[in-house]
């Protein structure tokens, strides 16, 4: 599942970059396959949890994928709606390269493939690498809206091109969360720590007080 998925956020940008159908093509094709997988893994999971009822790592394990299972798949329906305004885009001349969507697409892809590597190998400091380029993304998500809402007022016969790479910039920002969740999964499920809304920096400044005290 998560090789597919991977596949489709890959493919999905090079149709909008490339303005390659046959690309944005496969990865309308594909989703159902996602979409079967992740209701195959819920059932396995769900089965581990009633059958074995399993204890400590084995359950973190077990409720790590659950919840990776649904972040892969909702990157499967963003991948999805990338490719729909890359097929959309396909006749419109390209806006002053792309904007920087080829590198968004790059850091978010890259953080894709960390979370995942970091699951399989249960690297922590493979998930906190992808943690920490979050906010490089969020930052160039805000530029380029700048840009292509500048693009639009003096341009207002190109909104519409414009709005569909709006739309691809947001869903590659929204893949990247879902790979920021994955990878605070992995810190889960490899230390036990819940890192989610900093919370493992708000446990260590109380720690800190209580040892002061």
């Amino acid at each position: 599942m998560s090789a597919l998925v991977e596949s489709a956020v890959y493919r999905s940008v090079q149709g909008v970059v490339e303005k390659n159908q046959e690309l944005a093509q496969q990865v309308l094709k594909n989703e159902a396959r996602i979409n079967q997988l992740e209701l195959e893994i819920d059932d396995m999971a769900i089965g581990l949890l009633a059958l074995q009822a399993p204890m400590a790592s084995d359950l973190r394990l077990v409720t790590a994928a659950i919840k990776i299972n649904n972040d892969l798949e909702r990157m499967g329906d963003l991948s999805v709606s990338i490719a729909q305004s890359a097929l959309a885009l396909m006749k419109e001349p390209v806006i002053r390269p792309l904007i920087d969507i080829p590198y968004i697409a790059g850091l978010a892809q890259s953080m894709v493939r960390k979370a995942l590597d970091a699951f399989v190998n249960r690297d922590a400091e493979m998930a906190r690498s992808v943690l920490a380029s979050d906010d490089a993304v969020d930052n160039m998500r805000t530029a380029s809206y700048h840009e292509l809402i500048s693009f639009m007022e003096a341009n207002p016969t190109q909104i519409q091109q414009a709005l569909y790479l709006l739309s691809v910039i947001r869903n590659l920002e929204r893949i990247a969360d879902h790979s920021t969740n994955i990878a605070e999964d992995v810190l889960f499920l490899v230390k036990g720590i819940d890192v989610r809304h900093h919370n493992e920096a708000r446990q260590a400044s109380e720690n800190s007080a209580d040892v002061a005290q």
